[in-house]
């Protein structure tokens, strides 16, 4: 196993300040994430931020004591990363299992809970957006546009994401931990206060856009997966060190560091910054908090309120209704050990055997629909046992009941090429779209400095991957 999985992440072990203690992180994420914040709600989100760096500020950084060091230190940090992908490629060629993923519901989980972070992707550069009249911006604008994927829609990273969740059935995700949400919030509050934290803005970029090694083990295994490992082979791209966002978030250090003596200021903000890439659950944090039996006992605790009065009383388990067991969600554990005890679920057994999933899924299922398809895969996997490793789809079972050997995606997306069927995945269709129709309308009629200030409200993190965002992203680049 990956020791980096078995050890605590640095920020469980720093104290919270008064200000993040008891913080609901969620509702103030919704409203900088998907609305115009109001200034009240700015400051809410700078103080947050100053909470955040106060528990930050003990935290360990690897930044060189200089920045005149931080080409070599970037330098050094990918040829680290390359090495240890490289050794893992060949532990993986010897046999090794994969180290992130048990199984396919195990993937998916880590899709589902990172979610909160990929979808305001590259939004702690928007504040940026306003000033890049200012050359020495340029680098973070350039970075910014590339996030939003200059405008197309197969190349928009929160849109993308956005398709990812619906094409496996990961979302909604609307009952996720209010924790999972504490790294966007830090993002969306750095955005919307740029003026106010310009150096922790350009210390923050420095340190997310470096590239990473679970970037690299996540694309290779959800590829071997089956699952479509696009959106993070293209951060391995676009974050390149020869001209990609790594090597320019050094650059924006660099441009913009204070012609002017500050007295070492700048740059120990620009780290205080860079702390605050590591804090919230990351990517690794969320692989390892998966737990199987847990997630099927959420997934069923959550379905408990609308089951509840559907089922007639004819059927009982271990003496109780249906309707009985999911009354008190609390009872989903023992109800799971009952349906193992009457034989409706044969753990570590073929799911067909399993009377509970031929209800599922089958030429009979009764309850079809009832769950969505990561649901379903969750159960799927739990039902299977240690078997689940092959990961094998919940939809792709053999009459015999063997589950075939996943195809990768790369191979799969090869032979729906193969046979004439492209794949629709990322492709914006025709524009369909309220705030399209308005902008459309009101672009035209105003003056340069009018149409400058409405393409940038338009990039922002609740609109740029919408048709509107889009549209006014080619144009913001346009003017470049």
């Amino acid at each position: 196993m990956n020791t980096a999985l078995q050890n605590p992440p640095v920020h469980a072990c720093l104290p919270a300040s008064p200000i993040t203690a008891n913080f609901a992180h969620a509702p103030l994420y919704e409203r900088l994430a998907h609305y115009l914040p109001t200034a009240q709600e700015r400051e809410e989100a700078a103080d947050f931020l100053h909470g955040v760096l106060d528990e930050v500020a003990t935290a360990d950084n690897d930044l060189p004591e200089a920045p005149e060091d931080l080409l070599d230190w970037m330098t050094a940090n990918t040829e680290n990363v390359h090495v240890q992908y490289q050794a893992y490629l060949v532990e993986r060629k010897a046999g090794a299992p994969r180290r992130y993923f048990s199984n396919r519901a195990h993937a998916l989980y880590c899709l589902r809970n990172i979610a909160p972070t990929k979808l305001v992707d590259g939004s702690w550069l928007y504040g940026i957006c306003a000033h890049s009249a200012n050359s020495r911006m340029s680098d973070l604008v350039r970075t910014y546009v590339e996030e939003l994927g200059e405008g197309m829609a197969d190349k928009n990273h929160v849109k993308l994401y956005r398709e990812l969740l619906a094409k496996y059935g990961l979302d909604p995700i609307d009952d996720l931990a209010d924790e999972l949400y504490r790294q966007g919030l830090v993002q969306l509050a750095l955005g919307w206060n740029a003026q106010r934290f310009l150096p922790e803005v350009i210390g923050f970029n420095l340190s997310y856009e470096q590239l990473p090694l679970h970037l690299l083990i996540t694309a290779y295994e959800l590829n071997e997966l089956g699952l479509d490992p696009y959106y993070f082979t293209l951060h391995v791209t676009v974050d390149n060190a020869d001209t990609g966002h790594a090597r320019r978030a050094c650059n924006a250090v660099l441009e913009n560091a204070p012609r002017i003596e500050d007295g070492e200021d700048y740059w120990q903000r620009v780290r205080a910054g860079a702390r605050l890439a590591n804090t919230g659950l990351g990517t690794l944090d969320v692989i390892r908090s998966f737990d199987i039996e847990s997630e099927v006992v959420r997934i069923l605790s959550r379905k408990s309120p609308a089951g509840q009065g559907a089922h007639s009383d004819f059927c009982k388990v271990a003496g109780r209704s249906v309707n009985d067991w999911l009354s008190q969600p609390e009872d989903i554990p023992a109800f799971l050990a009952a349906l193992e005890q009457g034989n409706w679920i044969r753990r570590n057994r073929p799911v067909q055997e399993s009377r509970f999933w031929e209800l599922l899924q089958g030429e009979r299922a009764e309850m079809f629909g009832v769950f969505s398809p990561y649901e379903l895969q969750v159960i799927h996997d739990w039902i299977r046992g240690p078997a689940s490793a092959d990961g094998a789809s919940y939809e792709v079972p053999t009459a015999a009941g063997k589950q075939p050997r996943p195809v990768s995606f790369r191979v799969a997306e090869r032979l729906k090429q193969a046979k004439g069927k492209q794949s629709n995945f990322g492709r914006d269709a025709q524009a369909l779209d309220t705030d399209l129709v308005l902008f459309e309308q009101r672009y035209p009629t105003l003056d340069a400095q009018a149409k400058r200030e409405l393409l940038v409200h338009a990039m922002a993190p609740g609109l740029h991957w919408t048709p509107t965002g889009l549209l006014a992203t080619r144009l913001f680049l346009s003017q470049q």
